[in-house]
């Protein structure tokens, strides 16, 4: 484990007021997502995400072919799509627009897709201010900070954190009352709004049989931001297209459901190119940013692939109770929980955080709320194996390896076993209640370290079970 993650862990489990934090809201996500999808109110649940899972699958093996199709149908609408490898090319493209139209201000609804590129401190570092104008995103943008959890980017903040926020960067009075708190960032957005010479989006879904761009959210800023400006981008990995519009139904029914426990977002948008002639509002060029950034790689594994099915609900980190412990800082990339731990991996590299895929319990949670069944734990095994194989080219590892090979002739030979039983126990340091929480110097080696750093090891009883044993056959 590296020491940025294993601090990170350790400042959030040592804060209580953070830890009620994480807590309550998941908790409260938890109980309105299983509340919406009883068999009273959805008795097709199960047979919706056996279909999603499906149409996702279907599409990921056959992506060549959707890409194209959406690619003809953007054009068809007036729109371009431009292919995109990695985060540099999504920023040249959007620099070089904004200087050819003269743009100098971006307001930009929430998508994961972008932060996951740097998006904002990109064009900021060319002279371009992007504003995020969902509240979370725009109270993290103040901060400086990125998102905590994948539908709640502010989950960790508390509104008197944001009250001190505010006051220091928009220089308002000291506000604690969430609805006014609301109003002071609503007062400033819509001045950004009115302002924007380019409006960039992400995308919940892309479809191929259309050329539509769906964006589904519940604070209209979304709206806002793809039809006020002149310019509409929509930045979107390609995994998420879908190949009919029919198929919305069967997702829209449960990524809402799986998010935040509605039924349905408040708004629901489908943008299919530039404004129409006889259309009142929408923007004047509409483009798509289609980005690989490490996608296609994931596609060489039939297993691992299944990753790419993921809809960004979050359900899987409301459930999880790792994350639910470490909170979202304690990842090491913009994508947290059970979803971070299989995504960061494959798109950075195993290597680039080893501990991550064993940061897990493998109780399965995860696995049974994700709507398009994802089986989050089998990856994890599998990018476990990857860690150790890498390691192993590596030339890591081998004193485990020496250790375990040990254990194993040990526990093949019985008298040997005793009598090293027997040597452990001599050894053992003095216990406390019971339980040994500090180990003597001869052992004192970093994995015993890490063992009883968060864990206390039970004190050797006075007697093997062996010994025990012969003294109850002599008697």
């Amino acid at each position: 484990m590296s020491a940025a993650f294993d601090r990170k862990i350790h400042e959030t489990v040592s804060n209580p007021q953070l830890q009620l934090t994480i807590y309550t809201a998941t908790g409260r996500l938890v109980d309105k997502r299983k509340g919406s999808v009883t068999n009273d109110l959805l008795p097709e649940y199960q047979d919706l995400r056996t279909q999603a899972s499906a149409v996702k699958k279907h599409t990921i093996e056959n992506l060549d072919y959707y890409l194209e199709q959406f690619e003809r149908q953007v054009d068809k609408h007036g729109g371009k799509v431009v292919y995109c490898k990695d985060g540099d090319e999504v920023a040249d493209f959007v620099l070089g627009l904004a200087k050819e139209r003269g743009a100098r201000l971006i307001v930009k609804s929430k998508s994961m897709t972008t932060e996951e590129i740097d998006f904002n401190e990109r064009l900021e570092h060319h002279g371009l201010e992007s504003v995020e104008t969902d509240l979370g995103e725009y109270i993290l943008q103040l901060a400086h900070e990125r998102p905590y959890h994948i539908i709640a980017p502010a989950l960790h903040m508390t509104r008197y954190q944001v009250a001190d926020l505010f006051t220091k960067n928009l220089g308002v009075e000291n506000e604690t009352v969430i609805e006014k708190q609301a109003g002071i960032a609503r007062a400033v957005l819509r001045e950004k709004f009115l302002a924007a010479d380019i409006g960039v989006s992400g995308a919940n879904f892309l479809v191929a049989d259309s050329g539509a761009v769906v964006l589904v959210e519940n604070e209209g800023n979304a709206r806002l931001t793809t039809t006020a400006p002149k310019i509409h981008i929509a930045v979107a990995g390609i995994e998420k297209l879908i190949p009919r519009a029919q198929d919305l139904a069967t997702f829209l029914k449960l990524l809402g459901r799986s998010a935040t426990g509605q039924p349905l977002t408040v708004y629901t948008s489908f943008l299919s190119g530039p404004r129409r002639p006889n259309e009142i509002d929408g923007p004047d060029e509409f483009y798509v940013a289609l980005i690989d950034n490490g996608r296609t790689k994931l596609l060489a594994d039939r297993e691992k692939r299944q990753s790419l099915h993921c809809i960004r609900c979050g359900a899987c980190l409301n459930i999880c109770p790792v994350y639910r412990k470490i909170g979202g800082h304690a990842f090491p990339w913009v994508y947290s929980g059970p979803i971070g731990a299989i995504i960061t991996p494959q798109f950075l590299g195993v290597m680039h955080e080893p501990s991550l895929p064993f940061a897990s319990s493998l109780c399965g949670a995860c696995a049974e709320v994700c709507p398009v069944k994802i089986d989050i734990p089998k990856v994890l095994l599998d990018l476990r194996a990857d860690v150790k194989k890498a390691q192993e080219r590596d030339g890591q590892g081998k004193l485990e390896r020496l250790a375990f090979r040990i254990w194993a002739w040990v526990m093949r030979h019985p008298r040997i076993y005793e009598m090293a039983g027997m040597a452990a126990a001599s050894l053992a340091p003095e216990s406390k209640n019971g339980y040994i929480r500090t180990a003597p110097p001869l052992m004192n080696a970093a994995p015993v370290r890490g063992w009883l750093s968060q864990r206390d090891l039970p004190a050797p009883a006075p007697k093997s079970f062996r010994q025990m044993w012969r003294t109850r056959l002599k008697s």
